[in-house]
């Protein structure tokens, strides 16, 4: 039997199964059934090459524009040169030793050419492609066309080496001998919502006579994806409210109060109406869970303020996790800031009615770590302020009433699941989750589908406006020097500077970079194309802090007081390094993603970002609030060398052009690989979202959560469909499987 189950090597052979693993990572006779087609060809269209994204593999139907070849200079030895085009831009395939190549590639000839994107001499180019071309005369002389027979040509997600075609042909034979698969929805579902079965649509998807069943197919298999996840999130919203929580009832006399009557400003219309869902949701029996999302800057620290005052106000206490050291500093000081006398309890000149606030990270000096455990698990600290540190066995607390989570999207569920084994008497503390990244409703169905959702669009008065300018340095590189100079013409205005490197430095290792990238042929003074070992140009490594920090110290900013802070330096050294920035006692601050979010310091109005094109479009407009929250106008400076017409450009463009970050983030969704974005909230290792996409199938995901939250609240185990209980086993790992089963 040739199950879903089966090795694809005792299917394919050992060296086509071996290939399929070490290029793609599939295994199995389902995992190659469940690796879609990217899109389909027909024979008469063209890819549109200003798509394609530098570095990646990618496969395109185009068609051949000339063909040349000649004798290089400096070795022995030909190039044949093809030129391919989609009739708007055109593309450079080079072929080191191979003369028989311009027989093949004869003008007006069309074809599939597969290779990596890379850029030489500022053209794009396919290194060392690989090729088949429709009339049949191919690289592989061996090689038969049958796959370009059909109307509609498979393009599936492909590797070096292992190009679109030979993986239709591998799922064309595996096809020839899978005996199918049980079907998991009940087919009274199926009937009602007229998908197909989920046999056929996976020899569809892969095999389609035409356009209609393709869309029958990935109907069903968007199905499967959305009701997945939704049937895990409808078992753990089920889950929760069979716990109890603290009841944290509002006071007229307490904490909160004496805040609120302090307040030196008017809470926004969005800010007073959450509170108000907030202080309801605190006052039951059942745990709270809800995500309150806001643009940079709309304030969500005092909501979160307020939401813990109330507990404290119970007699309960209130812990605040961010995702970094820094940031965790940085709230402890701004809530001591915002709270006054009332954060000094047991202080002289705190208030009557004074809470206190305690810092508890990893890092703290052994003694001082002590003494906020302690205040900690006494319950002399109303809020205690940490990161993922204060998950940890041996911190305990007096009685934990509510979890604040800063950046959700830096934490996983099970990381929120420990800090609710905190509240002690089997009672679920509160969980309030805050996030400065704007999300898209279907993305918050699907991802923080356990959470209750409310946004703050508003921003408070007095916000300063943010323009965005891209840098293109490869197309011009005057603009650089252009950018140091603004830079250091806001420094002799008085105001201060942020430059963001997307790593750190020294001796740090680079991930997948390799060996160093040689120079260019161009840059040694030669003409000549490089060898067919290099591929073109390399990628370089990304800028780092330290080289940076010295190249401006030494170069275009040498005289003003520049100082670096990244996760290296140690936790005195940031916060040291973080009063010196915010005291105006540094002017251009060289640091990494660490001042991403939280940090505030309003006489910053520059933010320089080098390798922008590293950094996703949400991180991009997260990092920019960091700058204009004065009475100064802010500027953000993109730095890049990605060339126009490439995706990655069009990403920054984008930035450039709005600071709606609402619509930032539904550009981010239509980028990104959907399945990045579940595997972001732990919602599953084994599968992600292939089919499924949280922008176009927004009507598929609501119906999905109906469906689900009917199958749950009738069987909470689902124990009756056992179909749909292995979906929900694919799409789940093993930590969350493990809480619901704790549940």
């Amino acid at each position: 039997m040739t199950t879903m189950d089966v090795q694809l090597d005792r299917v394919l052979g050992a060296k086509t199964g071996k290939a399929l693993e070490s290029a793609l990572g599939l295994v199995t006779v389902g995992d190659l059934l469940r690796h879609y087609p990217r899109r389909y060809a027909e024979r008469g269209e063209l890819t549109a090459i200003a798509g394609l994204e530098l570095n990646e593999h990618a496969t395109v139907l185009a068609k051949v524009e000339r063909c040349t070849k000649r004798t290089m200079k400096s070795r022995r030895g030909t190039i044949v040169e093809a030129r391919i085009t989609d009739g708007h831009r055109s593309l450079s395939c080079t072929f080191f030793n191979q003369a028989w190549r311009e027989k093949e590639l004869v003008p007006g000839k069309r074809g599939m050419f597969a290779g990596k994107v890379t850029a030489y001499r500022g053209q794009l180019q396919l290194a060392h492609p690989e090729y088949q071309l429709f009339d049949g005369e191919s690289a592989d002389v061996g090689a038969a066309a049958e796959e370009f027979a059909a109307a509609l040509i498979p393009v599936y997600p492909s590797a070096q080496g292992l190009p679109s075609w030979s993986i239709a042909r591998c799922a064309q034979q595996v096809l020839e001998v899978w005996d199918g698969t049980d079907d998991p929805l009940p087919a009274e579902l199926r009937d009602r919502l007229g998908l197909t079965g989920l046999d056929n649509a996976l020899r569809k998807i892969h095999r389609p006579q035409d356009h209609a069943e393709v869309a029958a197919a990935q109907e069903r298999l968007k199905w499967d994806e959305a009701l997945s996840v939704q049937l895990a999130l409808a078992q753990l919203r089920d889950s929760e409210t069979s716990h109890p929580a603290p009841v944290c009832e509002a006071r007229g006399d307490g904490v909160l109060v004496a805040f609120d009557q302090r307040l030196p400003f008017e809470l926004t219309e969005g800010q007073r109406e959450i509170g108000q869902r907030i202080a309801a949701d605190l006052a039951v029996a059942h745990p709270m869970n809800r995500l309150v999302q806001g643009e940079v800057g709309s304030g969500k620290t005092v909501v979160a303020l307020r939401a813990m005052l109330q507990a404290v106000d119970a007699g309960r206490q209130a812990a605040m996790l961010a995702p970094t050291e820094v940031l965790a500093a940085q709230h402890a000081r701004s809530l001591r800031e915002l709270l006054g006398d009332l954060a000094m309890a047991g202080e002289l000149g705190g208030a009557e009615n004074a809470t206190r606030v305690t810092l508890l990270t990893g890092s703290l000096p052994a003694a001082q770590r002590r003494k906020a455990m302690l205040e900690a698990a006494s319950g002399e600290a109303g809020i205690v302020v940490g990161t993922h540190a204060l998950i940890q066995d041996k911190v305990s607390f007096a009685d934990l009433g509510l979890v604040v989570v800063d950046e959700q999207h830096r934490f996983g569920v099970e990381q929120r699941d420990a800090l609710r084994a905190r509240g002690g008497d089997d009672a679920s503390p509160h969980v309030l989750v805050m996030t400065a990244t704007p999300i898209p409703r279907t993305v918050a169905m699907t991802v923080y589908g356990d959470l209750e959702t409310s946004a703050l669009r508003e921003l408070p008065q007095g916000r300063s406006p943010i323009s965005t300018s891209v840098v293109p340095v490869s197309e011009k590189p005057a603009w650089l020097d252009r950018a140091w100079s603004r830079v250091r013409e806001e420094v002799e205005a008085g105001h201060q500077v942020y430059v963001v490197c997307p790593r750190i430095g020294d001796d740090e290792e680079i991930a997948g970079q390799g060996k160093k990238a040689k120079k260019s042929a161009v840059e040694d003074g030669d003409d000549e194309e490089p060898p067919p070992d290099d591929g073109g140009e390399q990628r370089r490594p990304p800028l780092a802090v330290l080289d940076v920090a010295e190249q401006l110290s030494a170069g275009p900013l040498a005289g003003l007081r520049i100082g670096v802070l990244h996760g290296r330096l140690a936790a005195e050294d940031k916060d040291a390094v973080m009063r010196g920035f915010a005291a105006g006692e540094i002017d251009v601050l060289v640091a990494t993603t660490v001042v991403e979010v939280g940090v505030n310091v309003p006489n910053a109005t520059v933010m320089a970002i080098m390798d922008a094109d590293r950094f996703g479009v949400s991180q991009l407009h997260q990092l920019r609030g960091r700058v204009g929250r004065g009475s100064a106008p802010g500027l953000c400076l993109l730095v890049t060398e990605a060339m126009g017409g490439t995706t990655t450009r069009e990403r920054l463009d984008a930035v450039a052009s709005t600071t709606d970050g609402f619509e930032l983030a539904r550009l981010d969704l239509e980028l990104r690989r959907e399945g990045d974005i579940l595997g972001a909230a732990q919602s599953g290792k084994k599968s992600g979202l292939k089919m499924l996409s949280l922008i176009r199938d927004e009507d598929v995901i609501a119906q999905a959560r109906e469906e689900a939250e009917r199958f749950v609240d009738a069987d909470p185990g689902l124990g009756a469909h056992p179909g749909l209980a292995r979906m929900v086993a694919e799409v789940v790992d093993e930590e969350r499987a493990e809480y619901l089963e704790k549940s």
